[in-house]
């Protein structure tokens, strides 16, 4: 019972720093307030994600030394701390990038490791679906953060919503977080054994970084995460225009269906990774990537809110489903002990990711006038990226 019990202070702590997907609510209030263009306001989003996959790392390799508990309260910390600022001192670009971008990043890193690399080893019996489950409350966060700050932004300013959801998150995040931390040393579920059938696909040898970077399996799965999280972020950084613009809908229902669409992300994160357990990841991504070649390419001709929202929803259950079945990759591949650092530095493919897709889709819109090119680039992006897990094979599973 105990490990269910942090697994539940994970899942809420996933979610509060899972907020960081409600960004483009913020979008147009920022840029009619401010004046800023579309891509300036995105970038605060792809500064974040980007100071995210680079934290995650630190994070993990900190977490051998700190323990899970002080890594995940400060993340937390830094994350509110971040997001305070950003309405503290607010008019000034370059703050939002500092704050926001940067402060509040490095938080998202530190904080969004920590529960993947501990329920990877409480729920050894159940690796699939932990690692989704572990990774759901984040692609939740924008499910309860869209509407509330919506609605908190028409009631007292894009600002004071800053304020008030930067002194939520350290609150919230901070007791979820002291809930975090490792189980005993060689600790398995009672009566537990592996199958032959999780043996036959798991790594007898624990691999530390530098063994794991040697590989060319991990360089591998770094540019399927890459590819796979591309696709789905770009979409993200731009929904709320997105749905107006194609649905014709008005900021409330398009905040609205931001909140829909986001339990795709939330759902994705749990279904992929469970499925993954019985079809193997290499065949989950396939699927996931043949999905949405398909999707990308229909979507800009899309002008019916509820079939767009629908698309979107399964868009975003392939990119969620990307998170929640790679740290089980990892742990596969390289074995738990040392996963927090290994699959921490193959979050950089996410930052990499945040700083292409979503910078691309906003180019060409700004370029063309309409989403249409850069969503078929995706497709055909998405379409190229299948070969990866058709070829990717475990390395050698003895020491």
């Amino acid at each position: 019972m105990k490990r269910w019990g942090i697994a539940f202070a994970g899942v809420i702590l996933q979610v509060v720093l899972g907020s960081v997907y409600a960004w483009s609510v913020f979008r147009i209030p920022l840029s009619k307030q401010f004046h800023w263009s579309i891509s300036q306001v995105t970038l605060t989003f792809t500064i974040s994600i980007f100071t995210l996959g680079v934290a995650a790392y630190f994070g993990g390799v900190w977490m051998k030394q700190a323990g899970p508990r002080i890594v995940a309260v400060t993340g937390v910390f830094l994350y509110g701390l971040g997001t305070l600022l950003a309405g503290i001192f607010g008019g000034q670009l370059w703050w939002l990038y500092a704050s926001y971008g940067i402060i509040g990043g490095i938080g998202l890193g530190f904080g969004y490791i920590v529960p993947i690399a501990v329920l990877v080893k409480w729920f050894p019996d159940r690796r699939g679906l932990i690692t989704g489950i572990a990774v759901g409350g984040f692609g939740a966060g924008a499910l309860v953060v869209a509407p509330t700050a919506t609605r908190l932004m028409q009631l007292s300013g894009v600002l004071a919503t800053f304020r008030y959801l930067g002194i939520a998150y350290m609150v919230i995040g901070i007791i979820t977080a002291w809930f975090m931390q490792n189980p005993p040393e060689g600790w398995l579920p009672a009566g537990w054994t592996p199958s032959a059938r999780q043996t036959s696909e798991r790594s007898v040898k624990d691999y530390t970084m530098g063994e794991a970077l040697r590989t060319w399996q991990w360089w591998a799965l770094w540019l399927i995460l890459f590819l796979n999280t591309s696709a789905g972020i770009s979409l993200i950084s731009q929904e709320s225009p997105v749905f107006q613009e194609l649905a014709k809908v008005t900021v409330v229902i398009a905040a609205g269906m931001v909140g829909i669409v986001s339990i795709g992300n939330a759902v994705g994160r749990v279904f992929w990774a469970f499925v993954s357990d019985a079809i193997t990841r290499r065949i989950t991504f396939i699927i996931m990537f043949l999905l949405q070649v398909v999707l990308f390419w229909l979507l800009p001709q899309i002008g019916s809110a509820p079939v767009l929202t629908l698309v979107a929803f399964i868009i975003l259950m392939c990119y969620g489903g990307g998170f929640g079945t790679m740290p089980a990759f990892a742990a596969d591949y390289f074995g738990s002990t040392n996963v927090g650092s290994i699959y921490g530095l193959m979050l950089t493919a996410w930052g990499a990711a945040s700083a292409f897709g979503p910078l691309l889709v906003a180019h060409m819109r700004q370029s063309s006038g309409a989403y249409n090119s850069g969503f078929h680039a995706l497709a055909a992006i998405v379409l190229i990226s299948t070969i990866l897990p058709l070829i990717v094979r475990p390395p050698a599973k003895r020491a």
